[in-house]
């Protein structure tokens, strides 16, 4: 794109922000400004953080005292083995609340500082192949030995240091949050983003899934070499892509994916749960800004086409000059702040005709796509359910936590759609998260 383009861009991006609109846009300036303020806390050597990185340090070494012995080696190549733990974050409890109130989060709930890892575990990926990805373990400093088990799940991120167990950034509020208030957590990078290897597969639900669950699975042992054991309890919550995955994730345990732990709580925030009906169609009737729409549907063209034959040529889907970048800028090496100014403000110039009207009605290959992510609603689950959104919400529109609600109903199960009203989209995570950990609370007081 020549000058000219990203002066206008950046221009749209000055005046959403000056504005409040809820836009991506705004979000991901948001987060780099965090981003900026985390680095020069950590460079200043500042008491909010102790960052403590072993680097390669093989994961036995991390072992604690009494703590039980390493897995036999039989199963240390299968999925969900740890590969190592390294030291993240060492908070005290005021440094959590400090962390946690400069997003403008209640901090009303935090009881207990934390210490943070970054596991390395063996998972596969969407083709069945053995690889590997990271996640982030967090334990609180204090209550009780064995411990409750929060798996969180996070939004879309395009550039891998992003991910939770890297970057001290949106990533991690919602695993510090839980972890003060008594539970471990454990959030997983998902494929392609942290240290894992290769390009993320975004929007592939069963893959986060796999990945998820195999996170479950090595924090599970790390727990154990740290000397907190887990309980087998899982409390399920996820933001955005993350709240997708969660509601997947959350159907595979009760499942029985893995027989070490069971299902007690779900309360996803803002997922796209119906991309065929809502996600998509709030894409061409206003529900969806502008700027997120572009962002999101060429992450998710681009990536999708990696597993489904959507296009042989970008061409056939993106306009010059669009065409000729976009896979290289979802390469999880650029940010926001770099994508944005490089795609068009709409749609309709980022797309062809061809493909544009085939996003509107998708057929074909995009619509198997499209399919292969919905239906993640479509079961009873045996526990409480909580669906957060927000009616002012113009990245995720709250028709997709209704429509999600009514496909749970339809088998049987009742959901409560929590609406956060005029909130923004990240906002209503910020909002939401405490009065999840209030629920989650609630919940276990009753077994």
């Amino acid at each position: 794109m020549d000058n000219n383009s990203r002066m206008d861009n950046n221009s749209r991006t000055d005046n959403n922000s000056r504005t409040g609109s809820n836009s991506l846009v705004s979000d991901a300036t948001w987060k780099a400004r965090r981003h900026r303020r985390a680095a020069r806390r950590r460079a200043a050597a500042a008491a909010v953080v102790v960052l403590a990185v072993l680097g390669t340090a093989p994961a036995v070494a991390q072992q604690a005292p009494g703590a039980a012995a390493p897995s036999r080696p039989a199963a240390a190549h299968g999925r969900g083995a740890l590969v190592d733990i390294a030291p993240v974050a060492d908070l005290g409890r005021a440094d959590v609340a400090r962390f946690l109130a400069s997003g403008g989060m209640d901090t009303a709930t935090v009881r207990h500082g934390l210490r943070a890892y970054r596991l390395t575990y063996r998972t596969i990926t969407p083709q069945g192949t053995p690889t590997t990805a990271t996640g982030l373990l967090v334990l609180p400093k204090g209550g009780p030995h064995r411990l409750d088990l929060v798996s969180d799940t996070h939004g879309t991120m395009v550039h891998r240091d992003y991910a939770p167990s890297v970057g001290e950034d949106f990533g991690r509020f919602a695993p510090y949050l839980h972890a003060s208030a008594g539970r471990a957590v454990a959030a997983p990078d998902y494929l392609g983003l942290g240290k894992g290897p290769g390009r993320h597969p975004y929007m592939d639900t069963k893959s986060s899934v796999t990945a998820s669950v195999d996170m479950l699975r090595a924090s599970r042992t790390a727990a154990l070499r740290l000397g907190r054991p887990l309980t087998g309890e899982v409390y399920a919550s996820g933001f955005s892509q993350g709240g997708q995955v969660a509601m997947a994730l959350a159907r595979a345990i009760d499942g029985g994916a893995d027989r070490h732990f069971r299902l007690r709580a779900l309360a996803p925030v803002s997922g796209p749960y119906d991309i065929e009906h809502a996600e998509t169609p709030g894409l061409f009737d206003g529900r969806i800004n502008d700027t997120s729409g572009v962002f999101y549907m060429t992450y998710f063209l681009t990536a999708q086409n990696r597993l489904h034959p959507l296009y042989k040529d970008p061409s056939e889907a993106f306009r010059e000059p669009y065409a000729g970048v976009v896979d290289d800028l979802f390469d999880t090496n650029h940010t926001e702040e770099q994508i944005i100014p490089a795609l068009p403000a709409t749609l309709k110039e980022l797309l062809t005709d061809d493909y544009y009207r085939q996003v509107q009605h998708p057929t074909g290959a995009l619509l198997a796509a499209v399919r292969a992510q919905d239906g993640n609603c479509a079961w009873k689950p045996d526990v409480p359910v909580r669906l957060y959104s927000s009616s002012g919400d113009t990245d995720v529109p709250i028709a997709n936590s209704r429509d999600c609600a009514a496909d749970l109903a339809a088998h049987g199960a009742v959901a409560q759609v929590v609406d956060q009203g005029s909130t923004g989209h990240n906002a209503t995570y910020m909002k939401s998260g405490p009065q999840i950990v209030r629920w989650f609370d609630t919940v276990a007081a009753r077994r």
